[in-house]
Parts: structure tokens; sequence; C-alpha cells
């Protein structure tokens, strides 16, 4: 191999997806290359509109490009056209998604909605509930297993969120605006929490936030405006420069 460097677990070569043809066209995403490497928390920042939903829908193969590549996971997943017809399968052993709102079915308790996740991936009813009690201590919720979405703090719900993105031991973790929804304490906790995921499991985490409160946790910074991407560079804590 000649370099000791791991493979990047996400690694895009000139991804590119517009919307539209003609004059009602728009470029969401403009030649995008970029690479998160195992351990990394990696922050995506731009302007409302600048593609960076778009940029994590496709790494997350819901939605497909027009033209570029893409390799997940050591797997080349898309080279001018998905090179899998099972999406919701390569989903399922590769990424675990968290959203900014927890989303998290309020007639289930924090143990099953985990555990359905599980469930979805062929784990036997006794294996996804051990599995699911496990990460649910693991990320100190533990406790509040048997509560209801309803009962919980807004840190509390998005940990559950959380153990349901980890459920199928995924190495990309994909996160649109995880703080947005929490106070600077929660906030800061649930980065701590992804930054021990990232350097105890060997994952990737890809975070889009605009939240100022968390960019001290983030190891990489990647601006994307107008469907473009900029070099990386390290986080500025005092704000965007």
């Amino acid at each position: 191999m000649g370099s000791d460097k791991p493979q990047a677990l996400v690694e895009t070569r000139a991804v590119s997806k517009h919307f539209g043809e003609d004059d009602a066209r728009v470029d969401a995403l403009r030649e995008v290359s970029i690479e998160v490497h195992p351990g990394q928390v990696v922050g995506l920042l731009g302007p409302s509109g600048s593609g960076k939903t778009t940029l994590l829908n496709v790494i997350g193969c819901i939605v497909e490009p027009n033209s570029g590549w893409m390799r997940l996971d050591g797997e080349v997943v898309y080279d001018g056209g998905w090179l899998r017809s099972d999406l919701r399968q390569l989903r399922l052993e590769k990424i675990g998604f968290i959203f900014q709102f927890h989303n998290l079915l309020p007639f289930l308790n924090c143990l099953d909605n985990v555990a359905i996740v599980l469930n979805l991936a062929g784990f036997t009813p006794l294996e996804a509930k051990q599995r699911a009690v496990e990460l649910l201590e693991y990320l100190e919720v533990g406790h509040r297993k048997d509560a209801f979405p309803a009962q919980l703090s807004g840190g509390e719900a998005q940990r559950v969120a959380i153990a349901r993105a980890l459920a199928n031991r995924p190495k990309i973790i994909l996160a649109d605006e995880p703080t947005a929804a929490l106070d600077s304490e929660r906030a800061g906790i649930v980065m701590d929490l992804l930054r021990k995921v990232a350097a105890e499991q060997q994952a990737a985490v890809l975070a889009v936030t605009h939240d100022e409160k968390i960019y001290d946790r983030l190891d990489r910074v990647f601006d994307l405006r107008d469907g473009r991407l900029g070099a990386d560079h390290a986080p500025n804590v005092g704000g965007e420069s």
C-alpha cells in the first residue's frame, strides 16, 4: 500500500447534482470532492441553499448525483450511476443518520425506538433488545429505556436518536444540524458523544451545522457555497470566517 494512513470512509470525486432543466435548472452541487477519515468529526458549513443537505443526502445514498464518483467504507457505490440496486440495505450496512429533530416514534419507548432498527436489519427480538440496552447505556440514557419520547428532555431524546443511528454499527454517521434544537450545555454533550463514537468505533462523522457553540468539537471544517466546496480548515471557534 505504501502508506499507513487509513483509507477514507467517505470519499467523493467531482460529484455534481442539479435539479430542474434549462432556465429552471439549479446546480446544488458542483464537482464536490471530499474525504472523511476514521475517527474524524468534520463540519460542513455554509448559508441556507448552499447544498449542504443535498451533499449529505448524496453521501447517504438518498439522492442520486448526476455525475461523479463515490466510495463509502471501502466500497465504490457510485460511478456515473449507482453500482448497487439495494440502496436501502447499503444504508443499513454503512450509514447512521442523525437529524435536528430526533424523529423518535412517539408510540414506542426508548428501548423499542432503537430495537426497531435492529429488527429491520434481521436481528432476533432478543438480540435487538440486548443491543439497544447496550447502546442506551453507552450513551448514558439507559435509565430512560422505558420512557416515551414525550417524557424526555431535548438532550435525552437526541441521545436516544444517536443510539438508534449507531444500532447497526455504521462506520459513517451523517448528522444534519444535530444540535440546533439544544442549549449550549446539551449541544456540547451531544458533540462530545459523537467524538467518543468516532474515536472508539473509528467511525467518520460528517455534520451539517450553523451552530457556533460546537465549532471547538470539530476536527476539520469545509465551507460549501453555491454548490462549491472550499478547502478544509481548522474550526474558527469565534465564528465563521
